[in-house]
């Protein structure tokens, strides 16, 4: 396929679950309308962030995959004739959750998943206690519209993660997110955070030569706990292309639906431009499966 036109959907959430959903439905027929073939929803995009506080009933929130989610967006998906990159909380068996990426096809079949590999446990995102980390490994899902890389949020600091996707035929990066500010922090230090974010994707794409689509949640959620003064999401979802380029990028503080058209040709101009696989000397990499090398 020569050219590509994805849409990313920048949503603010409430606690109310249905609501979220009929919003990311509507937004996803927006999509559609614009010409959109591979619609890209939010980390976690039917609720809210639940992972701020450390609660057992919040497990009540995760699903089976196939279940409910995978039903109604595959319906949608086989209506508009889309495939769609979905963010579910996964019940796998009582006591082991996932936070999973699903790929739907444009028939409604489910193409593939993909299970969060990286889990953070800092202030304000506890994931540790809610998903076990990821047992796929770094394998592109086939689709009607090319080998998507998916991976999610955390995953998106990791320049392994994203190169072990390229080595195994990716032809794009795709990275489902929720991250945010606290509200405490100081203005230069949040632009320092999300600065650092795009910086690091955007190395993505120059380093394996591919397309980068990150898609953030916009919003504030307040901390249910009342300890922390909750997270501002700085939204900030973004294209950039395989020389880093950015191609579109939205604000932080608005709910917001983008279309990008993107020339699929043009990975393979810069690998020979940039030859960058041709050059990696992998007789030497062998350190970096260590913990570190003292």
């Amino acid at each position: 396929m020569e050219n590509l036109k994805i849409g990313l959907i920048q949503q603010a959430n409430t606690e109310n679950i249905q609501t979220n959903i009929e919003k990311l439905k509507q937004n996803i027929r927006n999509c559609a309308l614009q010409g959109a073939q591979l619609i890209v929803l939010q980390e976690l995009h039917n609720g809210l962030y639940f992972c701020q506080t450390e609660n057992t009933q919040l497990f009540d929130l995760a699903e089976t995959i196939p279940g409910p989610s995978t039903d109604t967006f595959g319906a949608l998906a086989k209506e508009l004739g889309v495939v769609l990159v979905l963010s579910l909380f996964e019940k796998r068996a009582s006591g082991l959750y996932h936070n999973t990426a699903v790929v739907i096809e444009k028939d409604g079949i489910i193409a593939g998943k993909y299970r969060k590999m990286h889990i953070p446990d800092d202030p304000a995102y506890y994931e540790k206690f809610y998903f076990t980390p990821g047992d796929l490994g770094f394998h592109p899902i086939q689709t009607s519209l090319g080998k998507l890389g998916v991976l999610v949020c955390w995953d998106q600091w990791y320049p392994e993660a994203a190169r072990l996707m390229a080595l195994s035929g990716a032809d794009l990066l795709i990275y489902p997110t929720a991250i945010g500010w606290e509200s405490t922090d100081k203005p230069e230090e949040k632009e320092r955070q999300k600065n650092a974010w795009i910086i690091s994707q955007r190395a993505h794409a120059v380093a394996n030569g591919l397309y980068v689509v990150s898609v953030n949640r916009v919003g504030h959620e307040p901390d249910p706990s009342g300890q922390t003064n909750g997270i501002q999401f700085w939204g900030n979802s973004f294209v950039a292309g395989p020389q880093g380029e950015m191609l579109a990028e939205t604000s932080n503080d608005k709910e917001e639906c983008v279309v990008v058209e993107l020339n699929m040709k043009r990975s393979e101009e810069v690998r020979r431009w940039w030859p960058f696989f041709r050059d990696r000397r992998i007789d030497a990499f062998g350190d970096l499966t260590k913990r570190f090398n003292n």
